[in-house]
Protein backbone atom coordinates (compact mmCIF):
# COMPACT_ATOMS: atom_id res chain seq x y z
CA UNK A 1 0.00 0.00 0.00
CA UNK A 2 1.31 3.43 -0.96
CA UNK A 3 1.93 5.78 1.98
CA UNK A 4 -0.65 8.50 2.53
CA UNK A 5 0.24 11.93 1.20
CA UNK A 6 1.50 14.30 3.92
CA UNK A 7 -0.81 17.01 2.58
CA UNK A 8 -4.10 17.50 0.76
CA UNK A 9 -4.55 19.78 -2.25
CA UNK A 10 -7.75 21.69 -2.91
CA UNK A 11 -9.52 20.76 -6.12
CA UNK A 12 -8.37 23.91 -7.94
CA UNK A 13 -4.75 23.46 -6.88
CA UNK A 14 -4.76 19.76 -7.78
CA UNK A 15 -6.11 20.53 -11.26
CA UNK A 16 -3.56 23.32 -11.73
CA UNK A 17 -0.64 21.13 -10.66
CA UNK A 18 -1.78 18.33 -12.98
CA UNK A 19 -2.08 20.76 -15.90
CA UNK A 20 1.23 22.50 -15.17
CA UNK A 21 -0.43 25.84 -14.49
CA UNK A 22 1.29 28.41 -12.24
CA UNK A 23 0.37 28.30 -8.55
CA UNK A 24 1.10 30.87 -5.82
CA UNK A 25 1.20 29.80 -2.18
CA UNK A 26 -0.28 32.06 0.51
CA UNK A 27 0.29 31.95 4.27
CA UNK A 28 -2.54 31.99 6.77
CA UNK A 29 -1.18 33.67 9.92
CA UNK A 30 -1.94 36.99 8.29
CA UNK A 31 -5.57 35.84 8.30
CA UNK A 32 -5.70 34.49 11.87
CA UNK A 33 -3.14 36.66 13.66
CA UNK A 34 -2.37 39.63 11.41
CA UNK A 35 -5.70 41.32 10.76
CA UNK A 36 -9.03 41.71 12.60
CA UNK A 37 -12.31 40.11 11.51
CA UNK A 38 -13.93 40.72 9.01
CA UNK A 39 -11.18 42.64 7.19
CA UNK A 40 -9.03 39.52 7.28
CA UNK A 41 -11.56 37.47 5.29
CA UNK A 42 -12.16 40.23 2.75
CA UNK A 43 -8.40 40.59 2.30
CA UNK A 44 -7.87 36.84 1.89
CA UNK A 45 -10.61 36.59 -0.74
CA UNK A 46 -9.33 39.64 -2.62
CA UNK A 47 -5.76 38.33 -2.65
CA UNK A 48 -6.91 35.00 -4.07
CA UNK A 49 -8.96 36.85 -6.70
CA UNK A 50 -5.95 38.97 -7.74
CA UNK A 51 -3.84 35.86 -8.27
CA UNK A 52 -6.56 34.37 -10.47
CA UNK A 53 -6.86 37.63 -12.44
CA UNK A 54 -3.15 37.37 -13.23
CA UNK A 55 -3.45 33.85 -14.62
CA UNK A 56 -2.29 31.80 -11.63
CA UNK A 57 -4.04 29.69 -8.98
CA UNK A 58 -3.93 30.64 -5.28
CA UNK A 59 -3.03 28.04 -2.66
CA UNK A 60 -3.70 29.28 0.86
CA UNK A 61 -1.92 26.97 3.33
CA UNK A 62 -3.18 25.93 6.78
CA UNK A 63 -3.54 22.90 9.04
CA UNK A 64 -7.20 22.02 9.58
CA UNK A 65 -7.96 19.36 12.20
CA UNK A 66 -4.50 17.87 11.79
CA UNK A 67 -4.42 17.85 7.99
CA UNK A 68 -1.96 20.03 6.10
CA UNK A 69 -4.07 21.73 3.47
CA UNK A 70 -2.59 23.41 0.40
CA UNK A 71 -5.44 25.41 -1.05
CA UNK A 72 -8.68 26.09 0.85
CA UNK A 73 -12.27 26.09 -0.29
CA UNK A 74 -14.08 29.37 0.38
CA UNK A 75 -16.07 28.00 3.32
CA UNK A 76 -12.84 26.71 4.88
CA UNK A 77 -11.20 30.09 4.41
CA UNK A 78 -14.13 31.82 6.10
CA UNK A 79 -14.04 29.37 8.98
CA UNK A 80 -10.30 29.89 9.48
CA UNK A 81 -10.70 33.68 9.38
CA UNK A 82 -13.21 33.58 12.23
CA UNK A 83 -11.49 31.00 14.47
CA UNK A 84 -10.08 32.37 17.72
CA UNK A 85 -7.69 29.70 18.92
CA UNK A 86 -5.70 28.68 15.83
CA UNK A 87 -2.09 27.79 16.52
CA UNK A 88 0.62 29.90 14.91
CA UNK A 89 2.74 27.31 13.13
CA UNK A 90 6.39 27.51 12.12
CA UNK A 91 8.94 24.79 11.36
CA UNK A 92 9.15 23.71 15.02
CA UNK A 93 5.46 22.96 15.52
CA UNK A 94 3.96 22.30 12.08
CA UNK A 95 4.26 18.53 12.54
CA UNK A 96 2.96 18.84 16.13
CA UNK A 97 -0.32 20.28 14.86
CA UNK A 98 -0.59 17.47 12.32
CA UNK A 99 0.20 14.78 14.90
CA UNK A 100 -2.27 16.08 17.47
CA UNK A 101 -5.15 16.94 15.14
CA UNK A 102 -4.96 20.67 15.77
CA UNK A 103 -5.96 23.62 13.58
CA UNK A 104 -3.24 26.13 12.89
CA UNK A 105 -2.19 28.94 10.58
CA UNK A 106 1.15 28.78 8.81
CA UNK A 107 3.88 31.40 9.11
CA UNK A 108 6.32 32.20 6.30
CA UNK A 109 8.57 29.28 7.31
CA UNK A 110 5.78 26.72 7.53
CA UNK A 111 4.21 27.91 4.28
CA UNK A 112 7.54 27.56 2.50
CA UNK A 113 7.82 23.98 3.76
CA UNK A 114 4.32 23.19 2.50
CA UNK A 115 4.90 24.89 -0.85
CA UNK A 116 8.11 22.95 -1.43
CA UNK A 117 6.34 19.68 -0.54
CA UNK A 118 3.73 20.40 -3.21
CA UNK A 119 6.19 21.61 -5.84
CA UNK A 120 5.01 25.24 -5.65
CA UNK A 121 7.87 27.65 -6.32
CA UNK A 122 6.35 31.06 -5.57
CA UNK A 123 4.83 32.38 -2.35
CA UNK A 124 3.28 35.79 -1.59
CA UNK A 125 3.08 37.26 1.90
CA UNK A 126 2.95 40.65 3.63
CA UNK A 127 6.31 40.83 5.37
CA UNK A 128 8.77 38.21 6.57
CA UNK A 129 9.90 37.72 10.15
CA UNK A 130 13.47 38.44 11.07
CA UNK A 131 15.78 39.68 13.78
CA UNK A 132 13.81 41.34 16.57
CA UNK A 133 15.03 44.57 18.11
CA UNK A 134 17.16 43.73 21.12
CA UNK A 135 18.03 40.28 19.72
CA UNK A 136 21.61 40.72 20.93
CA UNK A 137 20.26 39.96 24.42
CA UNK A 138 17.00 38.10 23.70
CA UNK A 139 18.26 35.99 20.74
CA UNK A 140 14.76 36.42 19.27
CA UNK A 141 15.23 35.65 15.58
CA UNK A 142 12.46 34.33 13.34
CA UNK A 143 12.74 30.87 11.82
CA UNK A 144 11.73 32.52 8.53
CA UNK A 145 15.38 33.48 7.89
CA UNK A 146 16.68 29.93 8.27
CA UNK A 147 13.86 28.67 6.05
CA UNK A 148 14.80 31.12 3.31
CA UNK A 149 18.33 29.74 3.45
CA UNK A 150 17.28 26.11 3.05
CA UNK A 151 13.95 25.83 1.20
CA UNK A 152 13.76 26.50 -2.58
CA UNK A 153 10.77 28.85 -2.71
CA UNK A 154 10.71 32.42 -4.04
CA UNK A 155 9.04 34.70 -1.48
CA UNK A 156 7.47 38.02 -2.49
CA UNK A 157 6.96 40.47 0.37
CA UNK A 158 7.10 44.17 1.25
CA UNK A 159 10.38 43.58 3.04
CA UNK A 160 10.79 42.40 6.60
CA UNK A 161 8.20 43.69 9.08
CA UNK A 162 9.12 47.22 10.15
CA UNK A 163 8.84 46.32 13.83
CA UNK A 164 12.06 44.30 13.44
CA UNK A 165 15.73 45.28 13.33
CA UNK A 166 15.90 45.60 9.56
CA UNK A 167 19.66 46.03 9.24
CA UNK A 168 20.40 42.91 11.28
CA UNK A 169 17.69 40.98 9.41
CA UNK A 170 19.27 41.68 6.03
CA UNK A 171 22.77 41.01 7.40
CA UNK A 172 21.62 37.54 8.46
CA UNK A 173 20.12 36.90 5.02
CA UNK A 174 23.36 37.98 3.38
CA UNK A 175 25.37 35.68 5.65
CA UNK A 176 23.10 32.77 4.75
CA UNK A 177 23.46 33.44 1.02
CA UNK A 178 19.82 34.38 0.41
CA UNK A 179 19.47 36.70 -2.59
CA UNK A 180 17.41 39.78 -1.77
CA UNK A 181 16.00 41.44 -4.89
CA UNK A 182 14.17 44.75 -4.79
CA UNK A 183 11.50 45.12 -7.46
CA UNK A 184 11.87 48.44 -9.26
CA UNK A 185 13.72 50.35 -6.52
CA UNK A 186 17.26 50.90 -5.25
CA UNK A 187 16.27 51.00 -1.56
CA UNK A 188 14.70 48.16 0.39
CA UNK A 189 11.15 48.83 1.60
CA UNK A 190 10.18 48.83 5.27
CA UNK A 191 6.79 47.13 5.09
CA UNK A 192 4.36 50.06 5.60
CA UNK A 193 6.92 52.50 4.14
CA UNK A 194 8.52 52.48 0.71
CA UNK A 195 12.02 53.15 2.03
CA UNK A 196 14.16 51.84 4.87
CA UNK A 197 17.43 53.67 4.28
CA UNK A 198 19.02 50.31 3.38
CA UNK A 199 20.35 49.98 -0.20
CA UNK A 200 18.90 47.10 -2.18
CA UNK A 201 21.52 44.35 -2.65
CA UNK A 202 20.04 43.53 -6.07
CA UNK A 203 17.47 45.24 -8.26
CA UNK A 204 15.30 43.86 -11.06
CA UNK A 205 12.43 45.68 -12.74
CA UNK A 206 10.16 43.04 -14.27
CA UNK A 207 8.60 39.70 -13.29
CA UNK A 208 10.31 38.16 -16.30
CA UNK A 209 13.75 39.28 -15.10
CA UNK A 210 13.07 37.89 -11.62
CA UNK A 211 11.92 34.59 -13.12
CA UNK A 212 15.06 34.43 -15.25
CA UNK A 213 17.24 34.99 -12.17
CA UNK A 214 15.52 32.16 -10.32
CA UNK A 215 15.86 29.88 -13.36
CA UNK A 216 19.61 30.64 -13.48
CA UNK A 217 19.95 29.77 -9.78
CA UNK A 218 18.23 26.43 -10.40
CA UNK A 219 20.41 25.71 -13.44
CA UNK A 220 23.52 26.34 -11.34
CA UNK A 221 22.22 24.08 -8.58
CA UNK A 222 22.09 26.87 -6.00
CA UNK A 223 19.69 25.80 -3.28
CA UNK A 224 17.56 27.75 -0.87
CA UNK A 225 15.02 30.47 -1.39
CA UNK A 226 14.96 33.97 -2.80
CA UNK A 227 13.43 37.08 -1.26
CA UNK A 228 11.75 39.61 -3.54
CA UNK A 229 11.08 42.92 -1.78
CA UNK A 230 8.17 44.78 -3.37
CA UNK A 231 7.54 48.33 -2.07
CA UNK A 232 4.02 49.18 -0.89
CA UNK A 233 2.13 51.28 -3.49
CA UNK A 234 2.98 54.97 -3.07
CA UNK A 235 -0.64 56.00 -2.53
CA UNK A 236 -0.90 53.71 0.52
CA UNK A 237 2.59 54.12 1.99
CA UNK A 238 3.14 55.62 5.44
CA UNK A 239 6.06 58.00 6.23
CA UNK A 240 8.95 56.08 7.75
CA UNK A 241 9.62 58.64 10.51
CA UNK A 242 5.99 58.51 11.66
CA UNK A 243 5.97 54.71 11.61
CA UNK A 244 9.16 54.59 13.69
CA UNK A 245 7.53 56.73 16.40
CA UNK A 246 4.54 54.38 16.51
CA UNK A 247 6.83 51.33 16.68
CA UNK A 248 8.79 52.79 19.59
CA UNK A 249 5.55 53.36 21.49
CA UNK A 250 4.26 49.85 20.69
CA UNK A 251 7.53 48.23 21.76
CA UNK A 252 7.43 50.11 25.06
CA UNK A 253 3.88 48.88 25.63
CA UNK A 254 4.92 45.28 24.88
CA UNK A 255 7.81 45.52 27.36
CA UNK A 256 5.55 46.98 30.06
CA UNK A 257 3.09 44.11 29.65
CA UNK A 258 5.72 41.37 29.48
CA UNK A 259 4.71 40.27 25.98
CA UNK A 260 7.22 37.74 24.60
CA UNK A 261 7.75 34.98 22.03
CA UNK A 262 5.16 34.36 19.33
CA UNK A 263 2.78 36.84 20.98
CA UNK A 264 5.04 39.81 20.20
CA UNK A 265 4.26 40.30 16.51
CA UNK A 266 0.44 40.07 16.79
CA UNK A 267 0.52 42.44 19.77
CA UNK A 268 2.70 44.98 17.98
CA UNK A 269 0.56 44.85 14.83
CA UNK A 270 -2.56 45.49 16.90
CA UNK A 271 -0.92 48.40 18.73
CA UNK A 272 0.22 49.84 15.39
CA UNK A 273 -3.38 49.66 14.18
CA UNK A 274 -4.54 51.56 17.26
CA UNK A 275 -1.75 54.16 17.20
CA UNK A 276 -2.20 54.84 13.48
CA UNK A 277 -6.02 55.09 13.68
CA UNK A 278 -6.27 52.17 11.28
CA UNK A 279 -3.85 53.50 8.67
CA UNK A 280 -1.44 50.62 9.22
CA UNK A 281 -4.18 48.12 8.33
CA UNK A 282 -5.05 50.00 5.13
CA UNK A 283 -1.39 49.96 4.11
CA UNK A 284 -1.06 46.31 5.11
CA UNK A 285 -3.97 45.27 2.89
CA UNK A 286 -2.60 47.30 -0.02
CA UNK A 287 0.87 45.79 0.22
CA UNK A 288 -0.44 42.23 0.48
CA UNK A 289 -2.55 42.74 -2.64
CA UNK A 290 0.44 44.30 -4.42
CA UNK A 291 2.65 41.35 -3.47
CA UNK A 292 0.07 38.83 -4.65
CA UNK A 293 -0.09 40.51 -8.04
CA UNK A 294 3.68 40.50 -8.49
CA UNK A 295 3.99 36.90 -7.25
CA UNK A 296 1.37 35.72 -9.75
CA UNK A 297 3.17 37.48 -12.58
CA UNK A 298 6.48 35.91 -11.54
CA UNK A 299 4.83 32.46 -11.33
CA UNK A 300 3.43 32.90 -14.83
CA UNK A 301 6.83 34.06 -16.13
CA UNK A 302 8.58 31.11 -14.49
CA UNK A 303 6.48 28.76 -16.58
CA UNK A 304 8.35 30.15 -19.58
CA UNK A 305 11.59 28.91 -18.03
CA UNK A 306 10.24 25.50 -17.03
Amino acid sequence: MAPASPFALSKDVAVAREAGRPVVALESTIVTHGMPWPQNLAMARRVEAIIREEGAVPATVAVLDGRLRIGLEDAELESLASVRDAMKLSRADLAFAVATGRTGATTVAATMIAAALAGIGVFATGGIGGVHRGAETSFDISADLEELARTPVLVVCAGAKAILDLKKTYEVLETKGVPVVCDGADELPAFWSRGSGIPAPLRLDTPEAIAAFQAARETLGIGGGMLVANPVPEADALPQTVVEAWIDAALADAADRGIAGKAVTPFLLQRMFELSDGRSLTANIALVENNARLAARIAVAMRGHG
